[in-house]
């Protein structure tokens, strides 16, 4: 496994915007997406702003192995790495609209319990813009689909968390200018 470019990714385009915060969350209980306490904490906030205008992105999806960090390594080593190889955070609301793009995500494992503090087993984390430094108040999205539910949940994690070599996240790619 190399470091990307080098290294399996998965490539999409996402169309994002043009939905109210208030029409997003519909589309989501629409395509019966669940959402944890943290996750509708993110969405409910002020901060949490939606663009008038659709616009596209490409994301990348790949573990943090794959940005060089066989041991794992921390959110603030992990932005600065990805930056280096032409990868920035994404907008906090590309979350829910990945969610709407990725109905058909693997299922993950049930068992938690060894997991704690941990990204779940089966989950995509979505690199975004922190809107909170408060350490208490969710930090961004993560995809996760248990027993056929999907799901867009918050999670809480502060800048020491040390992310597992085969956690999956999602980046922008930066454009070209």
């Amino acid at each position: 496994m190399g470091i990307y470019p080098d290294c399996p990714v998965i490539v999409k385009s996402i169309e994002i915007g043009g939905l109210t915060k208030w029409q997003l969350i519909q589309k989501l209980q629409e395509h019966s997406i669940s959402m944890n306490h943290y996750g509708e904490q993110l969405l409910s906030d002020d901060q949490f702003i939606t663009s008038e205008t659709k616009y596209s992105l490409n994301t990348i999806e790949l573990v943090v192995r794959n940005l060089g960090f066989p041991d794992g390594a921390t959110m603030p080593q992990l932005i600065k790495q990805a930056n280096k190889l032409g990868l920035e955070l994404c907008p906090l609301e590309v979350g829910p609209y990945v969610r709407l793009e990725y109905l058909d995500q693997a299922e993950g494992d049930l068992g938690n319990s060894l997991q704690q503090h941990q990204a779940p087993s089966g989950s995509i984390t979505i690199a975004s813009e922190i809107i909170r430094d408060d350490d208490d108040f969710p930090k961004g999205f993560y995809l996760r689909k248990i027993a056929g539910v999907l799901w867009l949940r918050g999670y809480v994690a502060d800048d020491l968390h040390i992310w597992n070599p085969d956690d999956q996240f999602i980046f922008r790619k930066t454009e070209k200018m």
